[in-house]
């Protein structure tokens, strides 16, 4: 198969699909591997690591979309990208398409096959999500204590308090992979953490591995109540399925709030919890909706690219590798965890919770292949 590795042109990211090693175990395996020049710059890797592997170093974008079918890359094709689709094309990488109705009509009009990194699933694990999830989640209270700080426009609260001066109350939602690891670095810094769960499994299996983070289960009320001593708000609710993250934090919510206190809104892939999030970058991060911080990166692994890349396609490689000895109708096919992933074939859309907020009819990806293959 002709595999493309695109360089990522979303603002601010340096991740790369694939790395070098990654691009020998496919040529091994017989598999060509375009990889279009300084691709893998952002992440440590050089055209001359690439071609060592075995890669063909390709200029531009269009002369790598026009040399390979199947496209692994990190995040969704940007708008200048469209142009280079086309019904022959595989896309494998993360498209969250609940927030992206112009890119889902693309993928439908082009007829491309769209597998998604984060509907690929695995005994009710997303395991092409989770290494992200930890790394975004880890992330979140060290944004967070940077912006608390005054010269940043926060309370002036350090997160760790101080002798005699209390810690910062940090609120993380969600007990997940993301939320996790917001409360284990948040603790670690020192800070006073309550962690909120619809239900109580996760909370006590977390509790577990941190008896002194607090727990709580989530209410309307009670998310009100915990909101009003919150400093830090640390949101990574996740809908399995491409659906959008439900909005939690109203404006109500906010307004009770202390000024100057920041919500991390790792959620905001699918729309973010709160009822102001809308999607930042790296460059300008943040902005203030009823004096309350909000921190809204689309990509926020794509800070430490390297830590990144090497911990996502740990996880992609297996899949990516699968696709390319198979086929990728017969890999589909033949493995439920890529067939979760189908978001797009054939001109259709095959990810029920996708078709629903998009307005479009929903497709079995199942369904198609029968009438394919």
């Amino acid at each position: 198969m002709n595999i493309g590795v695109v360089k990522e042109i979303k603002t601010d990211e340096f991740r790369v699909g694939l790395t070098p090693s990654n691009v020998e175990v496919l040529v091994q395996n017989a598999h060509k591997v375009f990889v279009q020049s300084s691709a893998g710059d952002g992440s440590g890797f050089s055209d001359a690591a690439y071609k060592k592997a075995g890669a063909m170093i390709v200029d531009s974008a269009k002369d790598l979309y026009d040399s390979a079918s199947l496209i692994v890359k990190v995040k969704e094709p940007q708008p200048s990208e469209y142009e280079y689709l086309n019904e022959s094309h595989t896309l494998f990488c993360y498209f969250h398409l609940v927030a992206f109705e112009e890119l889902a009509s693309v993928l439908v009009e082009k007829k491309v096959c769209a597998i998604a990194y984060e509907t690929v699933s695995l005994k009710n694990e997303l395991p092409l999500l989770k290494p992200m999830s930890e790394i975004a989640g880890k992330m979140a209270p060290i944004a967070a204590a940077f912006y608390l700080s005054r010269f940043k426009g926060g309370e002036g609260i350090l997160i760790g308090g101080a002798v005699g001066v209390r810690s910062a109350n940090v609120l993380v939602i969600g007990a997940g992979n993301a939320g996790y690891g917001a409360a284990k670095v948040a603790m670690g810094m020192g800070a006073d953490v309550t962690v909120m769960n619809r239900s109580t499994p996760k909370l006590e299996k977390l509790q577990a591995i941190l008896p002194f983070a607090k727990t709580a289960i989530y209410s309307p009320q009670t998310l009100s109540e915990l909101l009003q001593e919150a400093d830090i708000v640390i949101a990574t609710v996740l809908i399995q399925g491409g659906s959008s993250a439900p909005k939690l934090i109203s404006s109500d919510m906010l307004k009770s709030m202390k000024k100057g206190s920041i919500i991390v809104d790792v959620a905001i892939d699918q729309g973010g919890v709160s009822v102001a999030s809308k999607p930042t970058t790296h460059r300008e991060p943040i902005f203030t909706y009823e004096g309350v911080i909000h921190y809204c990166v689309a990509n926020m692994p794509g800070a430490y690219p390297k830590t990144s890349t090497l911990a996502l396609t740990n996880a992609t490689m297996p899949y990516v590798l699968k696709l390319a000895n198979e086929g990728i109708k017969n890999a589909i096919k033949n493995d439920e965890a890529l067939l979760l992933g189908v978001n797009a074939l054939g001109g259709n859309i095959t990810n029920a919770a996708v078709a629903s907020a998009l307005g479009y009819e929903y497709k079995s990806a199942k369904e198609l292949l029968r009438e394919i293959l």
